[in-house]
């Protein structure tokens, strides 16, 4: 099978590739890279005015698989994530069971054979997620995990924390946090501030936020490891990630498109589809996030995709789940928010969303050049589209964007012989 991408811009800012050129793939290989390529082939496309870049990776996903097959399966969610712009997804670990075995990650991997999406377990750090007793660490890195986490909650134990950090540093593998600390949070459902008195919610504290990623640092500084901070809220806990990066620590951290576009402010509807974990924080939080990620901070944009069934969503606020998908609007968010606004170059925001990722979770490189496995993404940077929840892949709609204008998208991707473009997947 051979196709033709002509007329596309090529960005990779790996191999410094910026032109406009054909790209001829065959049987899922990048064959020939030039201008006005004529061959015979099966199928070809003019991308002219379009984009093509090394495939996007989200390092932070729900995919609910297995327990909650209801919200979310590993099909439907790889279908929202090839949508969206991704050919890689890290799926985190709290499901049901928890991804705390080998038994599980095999499982999940098995499921994933075949997809257009490359699926990237991420496992447990402590049995059942429960942060008493580390999980089977070292099977489930045979088995194939690319990062350990208890994702939902923090490991409390410092001492645990400790002990994950050396053992997990025989691996490669990080550790990735969910800075919370449970004592200050209890019942809480948004951020602490004016807006919480105002609307009468329980207060989640920033400071909540804080104290553990500062607590991790220590931990990570003390014991050697690797740590990732996940969905980074704060502006304090921005300014701890910059310190531990100056003092030479071996720490990532990322953000969602939920917290860098959208505050409490928006709460005031009691909308559940803005009740996120952590809550969505203030405006001056968000130009911290901001600045996090113009000096290279932060590391990468993930969506955190929590799928979530519409009778849950429909509880009162204090009784909701936490949760938003985000598969499906996250490029769109990045691009009309940071790209078009010119806070980030596209450059930045491959890094952020492809070559970053697949650094810190040493995931297989994408690159476009000749003789690589064809692993693409296509974005349009200047279609303008409304959100339409309606329309998704996912199984959920629990989505706080809907009817949203955005500029700029993922039209198309390519990866493992298949391509989702036009809203149809094919072999190639």
């Amino acid at each position: 099978m051979r196709i033709l991408l002509k007329n596309a811009q090529l960005v990779d800012p790996q191999i410094k590739l910026d032109q406009i050129a054909d790209v001829l793939i065959e049987d899922g290989t990048i064959k020939k890279i030039g201008k006005s390529i004529s061959e015979k082939v099966d199928h070809d496309f003019d991308l002219k005015g379009k984009i093509i870049t090394p495939g996007f990776v989200d390092a932070h996903v729900h995919l609910r698989e297995p327990g909650r097959e209801d919200e979310e399966t590993i099909e439907t969610g790889t279908a929202s994530a090839a949508a969206g712009g991704f050919t890689a997804v890290c799926c985190m670990p709290n499901t049901k069971p928890s991804i705390d075995s080998a038994e599980v990650v095999t499982f999940i991997k098995e499921k994933a054979t075949g997809l257009l999406v490359n699926v990237h377990p991420i496992g447990a750090v402590t049995k059942k997620r429960e942060g008493t007793e580390l999980a089977y660490l070292g099977e489930m890195a045979e088995a194939g995990v690319v990062g350990l986490s208890d994702d939902g909650v923090a490991v409390s134990n410092s001492q645990i924390l400790k002990y994950a950090l050396e053992y997990s540093s025989m691996f490669n593998l990080p550790i990735i946090e969910h800075c919370e600390d449970s004592s200050l949070t209890k019942d809480g459902v948004m951020n602490e501030g004016i807006n919480s008195t105002r609307f009468g919610l329980p207060p989640h504290p920033s400071l909540a936020e804080d104290l553990i990623a500062a607590r991790d640092v220590a931990v990570l500084e003390y014991s050697g490891g690797r740590l990732h901070l996940a969905h980074i809220s704060t502006k304090a806990t921005v300014e701890i990630l910059r310190d531990a990066k100056k003092r030479g620590l071996n720490v990532t951290g990322e953000v969602t498109p939920h917290h860098f576009t959208l505050t409490d402010d928006f709460v005031k509807d009691y909308d559940t589809n803005t009740k996120v974990n952590p809550p969505l924080r203030t405006q001056s939080d968000i130009d911290a996030i901001i600045d996090g990620l113009k000096d290279r901070t932060i590391d990468l944009i993930a969506s955190d995709h929590a799928p979530h069934s519409i009778e849950e969503k429909e509880w009162e606020y204090i009784y909701a789940p936490f949760g938003i998908i985000g598969l499906e609007t996250s490029v769109g968010l990045t691009l009309t928010r940071l790209y078009h606004t010119k806070i980030l170059s596209l450059d930045e925001i491959i890094l952020k969303m492809s070559i970053n990722p697949r650094k810190i979770f040493r995931l297989p490189e994408a690159k476009i050049e000749i003789g690589q496995k064809a692993n693409l993404t296509i974005l349009d940077l200047n279609e303008n589209w409304a959100v339409d929840k309606f329309n998704f892949k996912s199984k959920s709609i629990n989505t706080p964007f809907h009817g949203w204008e955005l500029k700029g998208k993922a039209i198309g991707v390519i990866n493992n012989r298949r391509m989702y473009f036009d809203g149809k997947e094919i072999s190639i």
